[in-house]
């Protein structure tokens, strides 16, 4: 089963707009693994303008499932998860102020970079993960970086899926093929919902897990939080 990776980033954002403990990160994160959610990630950015470094060294010990930290690896953000020592750390080439992820890497250009941070990760046992558009040229060099896994960036998924679904889902199948042929795992996120999880899921092999934060959140405003991370636990379940 492809395993459920919950990304907080919008309960802190909705914390921060008023100031306050309220909604609680923290508490946000137990209660999802209490419901069943089998990670939680989160992606601090410099500004802090959701997630904050303190929220990164508060959750640590309150993760018990699999704590995924995803950013782009400037100096402050790789000595940061050198410390805290999550599960997985997921490299994002998102620029400062980017209102949200926007693009995976070009592993072609970037080889010689990703090779260096990833190698410290690596020998500090931290699993590692690129963000990586559908592109199948692209997986080869997200291999000779040493990476563990990619990430699929799925916003084009999610946008063409209502026109047509095979299309949409074509070549991130073959991206997965060959991310198989590579020996890498293949992890997913990015716009991901109730809607569209299920079709990607069933049609992609070899997908060890989603991450997903904004539509989750969303719907858990009017399902309740519980009843929404079961209905994606639902939608990942091979049965």
């Amino acid at each position: 089963m492809t395993k459920l990776s919950v990304n907080i980033n919008k309960i802190a954002t909705l914390r921060n707009a008023r100031g306050g403990e309220t909604p609680s990160v923290t508490e946000a994160a137990v209660k999802i693994q209490e419901f069943g959610g089998q990670g939680i990630t989160i992606h601090p950015r410099p500004d802090e303008r959701h997630i904050t470094r303190k929220d990164v060294y508060d959750l640590k010990p309150l993760v018990i499932t699999e704590f995924n930290i995803e950013g782009n690896p400037h100096r402050p953000f790789i000595d940061m998860v050198l410390e805290v020592k999550p599960e997985q750390v997921t490299l994002v080439p998102d620029a400062d102020d980017a209102i949200t992820s926007n693009a995976g890497w070009d592993t072609v250009k970037h080889l010689s970079f990703l090779t260096e941070i990833i190698a410290e990760f690596k020998n500090a046992g931290i699993r590692t993960s690129i963000f990586l558009d559908p592109n199948p040229e692209l997986v080869e060099y997200a291999a000779k970086t040493g990476a563990d896994r990619i990430e699929l960036y799925t916003e084009a998924y999610a946008k063409n899926y209502p026109l047509n679904k095979e299309l949409a889902i074509k070549p991130y199948y073959e991206t997965a093929v060959v991310a198989a042929d590579y020996g890498l795992g293949l992890n997913a996120g990015h716009d991901l919902s109730l809607d569209n999880l299920k079709y990607f899921a069933d049609n992609i092999p070899n997908l060890l897990e989603v991450s997903i934060g904004h539509a989750l959140v969303s719907e858990a405003l009017y399902m309740g939080l519980e009843n929404t991370v079961q209905a994606y636990l639902k939608r990942l379940a091979k049965w």
